[in-house]
């Protein structure tokens, strides 16, 4: 049997692999004739029908759960249907055909949110947040993602458009009807609501930065002479013996890569070769390595021996690094100088003396780390931001900063205050010129 081809789209929405279920999901317009030619039965809505899944000729491909959620009331917005069969890579692509000779196609990456997207189901900070969940690393990011499926993150960049609009409506309202003679700006308190949206835009932005940790994480480096204890904090921070310690210098060839968190931040730790002149072409190639990865890092944890403090040689090493990347001193084997673990400041630069052998000091350094990483103070409040939000809110907040500045220039404030509004509604794709021309005509009868 087959239907006629709608825009009806399906895909195995479980991982590549075997498991015990298995799902494909199909989405699109008039399936409960869908589900009848693949079941041969009338699924009845958000019930769990328990049935066999045919091929054409009536024979069983298996059997499993079909749910049907009836349009509009589906993640799409759609009719959706869900097949729940066991999980063999075989049976679901036989089951996924079976969708396609009744008329589906095969959905393209992401296009179930999309569809729930224009569908009004979810905005694109919710549609973003899906993938943000399925791809969180840590517990953190996958609550503060969750967060923003439920929609926080987008009820506060509403608020914040709501704020600008009215804001927009009182200057145009000013530009509009100068013979009123009503300073309508000072009689509303105009300068201090757009202060207090500010302070409120900036507080999303910080924490949006902050949240931004929680996907790529702080990329860090330990790099230092030979023989002082990259390899051992290493270790000492993973947790578990992951690089080789040995009195041999030049023992580490090639980076070492450890990913830990500290307070749910990735932190990718680096170790690197020990930064020496040497003859050894396989060493060379490591050093050279280490200074490709200082250069992405976004903070260096420069070894030193606290026995000796930072020796001609250390300088060299740091006067190569890049002025821009974050550099934090560690004198490590304070134990063995007979130190107490410590943290001082010199000459503006943070020092930190610990012992990767022992652990003391490591706390220290966890907590230089999430300074470093601005994660001071934040917490279940962070926003799972992607460079787009934080690029939109950066550039609605150095906007509105400017239409502080022209309030008493109206045209000028009026263009700031638009262009605020317009990168905001760039985060969750909604509001255009009409929403504003619809505020305006109900707010202040515009025309009477």
């Amino acid at each position: 049997m087959g239907l006629p081809r709608t825009e009806i789209i399906a895909a195995i929405a479980t991982a590549t692999g075997r498991g015990g279920i298995g799902v494909v999901r199909v989405s699109g317009a008039a399936l409960p004739a869908f589900a009848e030619a693949l079941s041969g039965k009338s699924p009845l809505p958000r019930r769990a029908t328990l049935c066999r899944f045919l091929a054409a000729d009536g024979s069983p491909i298996d059997q499993g759960i079909l749910l049907y959620f009836p349009a509009p009331h589906s993640f799409t917005g759609e009719d959706v249907l869900e097949l729940q069969g066991h999980g063999g890579p075989v049976v679901l692509q036989m089951l996924l055909a079976r969708c396609l000779e009744l008329g589906a196609r095969v959905a393209e990456p992401g296009e179930f949110s999309q569809r729930a997207f224009l569908n009004d189901k979810l905005d694109l900070v919710q549609a973003e947040a899906i993938a943000d969940l399925i791809e969180a690393g840590t517990s953190a990011a996958a609550r503060s993602a969750l967060r923003s499926l439920s929609g926080e993150f987008s009820r506060e960049v509403h608020a914040l458009v709501a704020r600008l609009t009215e804001l927009r409506i009182l200057v145009e309202a000013t530009l509009d009807f100068p013979e009123e003679e009503i300073d309508i700006l000072r009689d509303t308190d105009a300068a201090d609501r757009l202060s207090g949206f500010r302070n409120d835009l900036e507080s999303l932005l910080a924490r949006a930065r902050a949240g931004r940790l929680l996907r790529s994480g702080l990329h860090v480096v330990l790099a230092g002479l030979p023989n002082v204890g990259k390899s051992s904090l290493l270790n000492r921070l993973a947790g578990e013996e992951r690089a080789i310690v040995t009195e041999v210098a030049g023992t580490t060839r090639d980076a070492v890569r450890e990913t830990i968190q500290i307070e749910g931040i990735p932190l990718h730790i680096i170790d690197t070769a020990g930064l020496r002149e040497t003859d050894d072409l396989v060493e060379k190639i490591g050093i050279e390595r280490t200074w490709r990865e200082i250069e992405g890092a976004d903070v260096v944890l420069q070894l030193v021996d606290a026995r000796s403090g930072e020796t001609p040689a250390d300088h060299a090493i740091a006067v190569r690094l890049p002025a821009a990347v974050e550099r934090i001193v560690v004198e490590n084997k304070c134990d063995l100088a007979g130190q107490a673990a410590a943290r001082t400041l010199e000459v503006g630069r943070v020092h930190l003396r610990l012992s990767a052998k022992s652990g003391a000091g490591i706390e220290l350094l966890h907590e230089e780390l999430l300074r470093v990483a601005g994660w001071s103070g934040h917490g279940e409040d962070v926003v799972l931001a992607r460079e787009r939000h934080l690029e939109a809110l950066a550039a609605a907040a150095e906007k509105s900063a400017l239409a502080a500045r022209h309030l008493g220039q109206i045209e000028f404030c009026a263009e700031e205050l638009r262009l605020a509004q317009e990168a905001l509604s760039r985060i969750t794709g909604e509001f255009g010129a009409d929403d504003l021309l619809g505020e305006i005509f109900s707010r202040f009868c515009i025309g009477k």
